[in-house]
């Protein structure tokens, strides 16, 4: 597995992953404009193919993962976990503190994902996620990219 940035050239390609992953994928236009604003960047896992992509943006001393998606015929190899160790990685090169995320609180495979690499819940963010016309919660985790995980 390779995992390489992604700029805004590969929107096509980062959208047919969100795509596998969530019942509302962004589209390509989103997620191009979202890699091109200030702080912004995403990461790509990939052998013969596209395995699974991390989008996060720096503001200030905070970053935050804007979203994860792994291939299903990808998950549970390691995928997930090196694409967060990734964000982590570079939020700390470019000068963030801790790294944020919103998870729903339905998603128990993302949850110990995210705990596994040393996440902790901090807050609750409730009603946040709407999966067809049902209210989830989502858990508001954090990372200390001072602490020496991930």
């Amino acid at each position: 597995m390779r995992l390489s940035p992604a700029g805004p050239e590969a929107a096509q390609t980062l959208a047919a992953l969100h795509a596998q992953a969530f019942d509302k994928p962004w589209s390509a236009q989103d997620i191009s404009a979202l890699i091109g604003g200030a702080g912004a960047y995403a990461v790509m896992a990939q052998d013969e193919a596209p395995l699974g992509m991390v989008m996060s943006r720096i503001l200030f001393d905070e970053a935050e993962i804007l979203t994860l998606a792994v291939a299903p015929a990808a998950r549970r190899r390691g995928v997930g976990s090196a694409l967060v160790t990734a964000a982590a990685g570079l939020a700390r090169q470019g000068g963030a503190q801790s790294l944020v995320l919103e998870v729903g609180e339905d998603n128990p495979g993302a949850i110990a994902l995210y705990g596994a690499t040393g996440f902790v819940q901090v807050g609750l963010r409730r009603n946040y996620y709407d999966r067809g016309g049902r209210q989830i919660d989502a858990l508001l985790m954090r990372l200390d990219l001072n602490s020496e995980r991930p």
